[in-house]
């Protein structure tokens, strides 16, 4: 998973974790096996007891898709004849619309940063480069100065699969930035190993994912507004502002990198549920 696939750290736990599950249900159900004497009838009873424990479509399909991948590494190894998970079948899953702030709920929660502590001052700059490059958290907790190609507009972002894109940085993000560098990290004792990252918690160390959660929940909190929301909120709401405006969905594509143009069309359908609420909201026959 890590050298042939390039998955994330985080991607292999998930992995991992759903093969435990299926190890689990054997040891609870008293089956005794090795995985070549897996039958479609295990996987299946598998299946119910998952279904039975409450698990999402959504959660099921994630597990479904780990078992595969371990069956399917283990047919190319020559561990197992078959691969007893061809006949399963992924469960339906709705197409779910993400959450979106709109810009001025935006532009509330920037306004409820505490820009007197040296902290204030680092989350501005985090949420305005989430916002304004629409990364993922861990592409933000993993920037690094090195990737910073400001002359040029650009940063350089490592995504999933450690595949590496240019995405275009706007003026505000890119000043937060600077303030950030110039203003709080320069005077900072800068542990071992963290020397080239960018965003730094209070200790020196690279921010966690957790933490930028929390920074958001707390600033949420303050703002009253109703929604669920996450660091990913901030990528949806990038993409899907974009969109509104008119840009290209081959060009958000490249920006969000997304394998496939399917997984950005999703903004597509935002968009139809804004021109309706627009005209809901504004022809004089709605």
């Amino acid at each position: 998973m890590q050298l042939e696939r390039s998955l994330s750290p985080n991607s292999v736990e998930a992995y991992l974790h759903d093969v435990e599950k299926f190890r689990q249900f054997l040891e609870v159900t008293g089956v005794t096996i090795e995985p070549e004497k897996i039958e479609l009838h295990h996987l299946q009873e598998f299946l119910k007891w998952v279904t039975e424990l409450g698990m999402t479509a959504r959660t099921q399909a994630r597990i479904i898709s780990g078992i595969k991948g371990f069956f399917k590494f283990l047919l190319l190894e020559n561990l197992v004849n078959k691969d007893p998970t061809e006949l399963i079948q992924m469960p339906k899953l709705g197409r779910k619309l993400p959450t979106v702030l709109s810009i001025e709920e935006i532009d509330m929660l920037m306004g409820k940063i505490d820009l007197s502590t040296p902290e204030g001052k680092r989350n501005k700059a985090m949420l305005e480069t989430l916002y304004g490059c629409g990364l993922r958290v861990s592409e933000l907790v993993d920037l690094k100065i090195s990737d910073l190609y400001f002359e040029d507009g650009f940063i350089k972002v490592t995504g999933k699969g450690d595949k590496e894109r240019m995405v275009p940085i706007g003026r505000i993000a890119k000043d937060e930035i600077c303030y950030y560098l110039e203003d709080v990290r320069i005077h900072m004792t800068v542990i071992k190993d963290s020397e080239d990252v960018v965003f730094l918690n209070r200790r020196g160390r690279k921010m966690t994912r957790v933490m930028v959660f929390i920074i958001i929940k707390n600033l949420l909190r303050k703002t009253g507004i109703k929604k669920q929301i996450s660091p990913h909120t901030f990528r949806h709401s990038f993409a899907t502002h974009l969109v509104e405006g008119g840009a290209d969905l081959r060009a958000v594509q490249e920006m969000l990198g997304h394998e496939s143009i399917t997984t950005t069309e999703i903004y597509t359908h935002l968009d139809r549920a804004y021109l309706r609420n627009t005209i809901i909201q504004y022809h004089p026959r709605s």
